[in-house]
């Protein structure tokens, strides 16, 4: 049996010395130390040996237990040093080697335009209010003195969910569940994304954005329309630019007008851009109407106001003389860099 113990010795230590991987000392371990391993079974067999060579035994096999504990906890530590320094080469890094450049992105020109609007309206005391992008018939159209079956959602077809729920034509909903949640003066503008069923073109596409606004309070004259307008105009395209204002109807204004601005290419001279005329159509106005106040729940005999709504594409396609709106969706980066 004493040759037995010193043959597992022998043969642990030999193990222990080719050792390569935590794995493998494990499996050493289990094999000479386990509850099936080899010193157990010799251990095992004490029962046959007499009553003197018991403690010899017992005593050189506790010896030689201790002794492999120690040596497989020294191949551990080895084990992980070496792990350790295997990882360091690894992520070794090189100082002096040199960065790599990181692309940096750029604003959107719909946002970078967007921004700016923002900028003109706050400094004019407006606040930014927004609104679901699907919305309610009633918001999008009746409280809009757009009843059912009336000629104006013709010019406003939409996507509907069901016959309730529709995806917004125009952001002109935010102004009635402002007007229902808060009391004059309002001066709000709403910027977002809105929706028509338009088939896609250079001029057309089914997802757009707009930029509305609304002043209600006591008061309020076609006169602040036009002095607000214009000094978003000439912020926007210079303070040499022009505006005129031509009668028009919308079915929530009441009176109407569309704006148009002094052509920024040519001042008003005509050329390609303004087709001769001189003029560019930038923007719906008006009067809020009776009824959009008391649909907001506000007194038309005590308050008035006015609106406006343009289309933020258009406004970004005149600003940089773009001509396609398919653009600003393509994502082509050589487009947007340009910005």
């Amino acid at each position: 049996m004493k040759q037995q113990l010193e043959s597992i010795k022998g043969e642990a230590e030999q193990a222990l010395a080719n050792l390569s991987s935590m794995q493998e000392l494990e499996n050493i371990r289990i094999k000479y130390l386990g509850k099936k391993g080899a010193l157990t079974s010799v251990l095992r067999g004490m029962g046959s040996l007499s009553k003197e060579e018991r403690p010899i035994i017992g005593q050189m096999a506790n010896e030689i237990r201790c002794y492999l504990e120690d040596k497989l906890e020294a191949a551990k530590s080895m084990l992980h040093q070496k792990q350790k320094e295997e990882k360091l080469k690894q992520e070794v890094i090189d100082v002096t080697m040199p960065g790599k450049r990181k692309s940096l992105g750029k604003k959107h020109p719909l946002s970078l335009v967007l921004n700016e609007l923002e900028d003109i309206f706050i400094g004019m005391g407006f606040e930014i209010a927004e609104g679901p992008e699907l919305e309610l018939d009633y918001y999008n159209f009746e409280a809009l003195n757009i009843p059912e079956n009336h000629p104006a959602r013709d010019d406003q077809d939409t996507f509907y969910i069901n016959e309730n729920i529709v995806l917004r034509t125009a952001t002109s909903p935010v102004q009635i569940r402002v007007m229902e949640k808060s009391k004059p003066p309002i001066r709000i503008i709403s910027p977002g994304r809105v929706y028509r069923s338009d088939a896609v073109d250079a001029t057309h596409s089914p997802v757009f954005h707009q930029l509305e606004g609304l002043v209600v309070d006591k008061n309020v004259t076609m006169g602040d329309l036009k002095g607000t307008l214009e000094i978003f105009a000439k912020r926007l395209f210079g303070s040499q630019s022009k505006v005129r204002f031509r009668p028009h109807y919308f079915p929530f204004t009441e009176p109407s007008a569309e704006m148009d601005v002094s052509c920024f290419a040519c001042g008003g001279s005509g050329c390609r851009i303004c087709k001769g005329e001189g003029w560019i159509e930038i923007l719906g106005s008006g009067l809020v109407h009776p009824k959009v106040l008391q649909y907001g729940g506000i007194d038309p005999e005590v308050y008035s106001g006015f609106a406006f709504g343009m289309g933020l594409e258009r406004m970004v396609m005149m600003k940089y003389g773009i001509k396609d709106i398919r653009l600003f969706y393509e994502n082509d980066i050589r487009f947007l860099r340009q910005f």
